[in-house]
């Protein structure tokens, strides 16, 4: 378990698991993840956590996620979900509040897209 120096490791409030409650995906992803082995406290901030705290927090929840192999599955779990809190598949999240702007900016634009190409043709 990793914590950082001078300061003890504040165990956040957070589910009883990080697992999906949903069980129609094609295979227990979770199961496979490396962070089931990891103090969730980890991956979920503690109340009024100091930045420099966070920051370092997230930076060693994410080294553990860059080691997982399920990361991928996670990340898109914690987007469809979408997670509100805590690091899933490598991301923030704030970092996946980004990428769901991103997605949602490029289905608009790709929506778009045809209706801009039959008007030029036309």
């Amino acid at each position: 378990m990793l914590q950082l120096p001078h300061q003890p490791l504040q165990v956040a409030a957070v589910p009883s698991q990080r697992a999906p409650a949903r069980e129609d995906q094609a295979g227990p992803w979770h199961s496979e993840a490396v962070c089931r082995r990891d103090e969730a406290g980890l991956f979920f901030a503690p109340s009024k956590e100091p930045t420099a705290a966070r920051l370092s927090r997230e930076v060693a929840a994410k080294q553990v996620c860059a080691g997982c192999p399920v990361m991928i599955e996670c990340r898109e779990h914690a987007l469809v979900q979408p997670e509100p809190y805590g690091v899933w598949g490598g991301l923030t999240a704030a970092e996946r509040r980004v990428v769901l702007a991103r997605r949602r900016r490029r289905d608009i634009e790709l929506a778009a897209a045809p209706a801009e190409h039959i008007a030029a043709a036309g």
